[in-house]
């Protein structure tokens, strides 16, 4: 299995799950939809995106969460891209 497929132990969940709260609740809700559905195969690749994310500020997430914004920068890679898919909403 590559690296960005090792899948996450428990105590690596936990660890981001408690990195991943946030101030404005609306996050929080996407985040924890997120958790309910992904977390027993989050993979390392998948944390590097999500903590890359959590450096934000919330209302610079939440644009991005509500596609106001889309990542750029460092933001603009293959790891944030794919976690922020799975972030959102369905449209």
């Amino acid at each position: 299995m590559a690296q960005e497929d090792t899948l996450l132990d428990e105590r690596e969940i936990s660890v981001l799950r408690w990195r991943c709260r946030r101030g404005l609740v609306e996050n929080d809700l996407f985040i924890e939809r997120f958790f309910a559905t992904h977390a027993s195969r989050l993979t390392a690749s998948q944390a590097r995106g999500i903590s890359a994310l959590m450096d934000l500020s919330d209302n610079d997430l939440l644009d991005l969460l509500l596609r106001r914004k889309e990542p750029e920068g460092e933001l603009d890679n293959q790891e944030v891209r794919s976690v922020l898919e799975q972030l959102r909403p369905r449209v």
